[in-house]
């Protein structure tokens, strides 16, 4: 399957960013299994946070902790989609769906954080204060970064925009654990419930512009 053009000057644009030759094929390799193990760190990584989050916010009503949750989730079919295009022999080839993948789980995540802000803002209960979600929303704010930037330089390197796209995902992962952060310190220092959903909706802004961008395969920048 060839890729239409606009994707493919993207991903020339991605490998020529610095002017650099022609990637050998042995350079390609070390590339491509260098994207596999940090796609796995981010997936493992990815599931601790998601069982944590989502419990933690299911104990504490907030749709905000439990959207961060879902995130994780979602980061995981990310990277397992960018997974699965790495595991062929011309992962080219598998690049278009990888992205749809990535973009869908995006709206996905930003349709229900919505609908559940709304309904906290109408009459719902009021998020309660998490210290485990504050603990989780600080590690992140230190893993995440270091995560996406290593697979962010062998991404752009390779000329892979679905790589890019999920080393993008993983960031929009630490900026959520810094809003979070801020979200739940609100609620926990000062009684500002009303943090929480305005949080969540932060969060599904962000997903929103990201999967449009991952949609559109513009995510090499």
């Amino acid at each position: 399957m060839t890729r239409p053009d606009h994707q493919t000057n993207h991903a020339d644009q991605c490998a020529r960013a610095d002017g650099s030759p022609e990637l050998s094929a042995a350079r390609q390799s070390v590339l491509s299994r260098r994207v596999r193990w940090l796609v796995a760190a981010t997936i493992t990584y990815n599931i601790i946070e998601a069982v944590v989050a989502i419990s933690a916010g299911t104990l504490a009503n907030s749709t905000a902790l439990i959207g961060f949750g879902l995130d994780s989730v979602i980061e995981v079919g990310s990277a397992a989609a960018v997974a699965w295009q790495f595991s062929g022999t011309d992962p080219e080839a598998r690049e278009r769906a990888a992205l749809k993948v990535i973009a869908v789980s995006f709206f996905a995540l930003a349709i229900y954080i919505t609908v559940e802000a709304v309904r906290t803002m109408v009459g719902a209960e009021s998020a309660g204060t998490s210290t485990v979600g504050i603990v989780l929303a600080a590690l992140s704010l230190l893993i995440m970064p270091s995560l996406s930037l290593a697979q962010r330089r062998a991404g752009r390197e390779l000329g892979s925009i679905s790589a890019v796209a999920d080393s993008k995902q993983t960031l929009l992962c630490a900026y959520l654990s810094g809003v979070l952060l801020v979200g739940l310190l609100l609620n926990s220092l000062f009684g500002w419930a009303w943090a929480d959903p305005v949080v969540a909706i932060v969060i599904a802004v962000v997903a929103v512009r990201e999967g449009r961008e991952a949609w559109r395969g513009e995510h090499c920048c």
